[in-house]
């Protein structure tokens, strides 16, 4: 049986939610459980994949995408 990983972050806005998951599912090979809104424009993106993967150093966000959380 194959171990899997759970992975969450939180953004600032939907739009930076859907980048961010747009990111991981396309550079790991992670499956995108759902997202929660959590209040205050936060929202929580969860992803689930191989254990392997999840042991990467976290990954490094664009700077231009970088000025939009605030």
């Amino acid at each position: 049986m194959q171990q899997e990983a759970l992975g969450m972050v939180e953004t600032k806005g939907l739009t930076a939610a859907i980048e961010a998951a747009d990111a991981m599912v396309k550079s790991a090979n992670v499956m995108l459980v759902g997202y929660e809104k959590i209040g205050s424009g936060l929202v929580t993106v969860i992803v689930r994949g191989d254990v392997a993967r999840s042991k990467r150093p976290p990954m490094q966000v664009p700077q231009p995408h970088a000025t939009w959380v605030k």
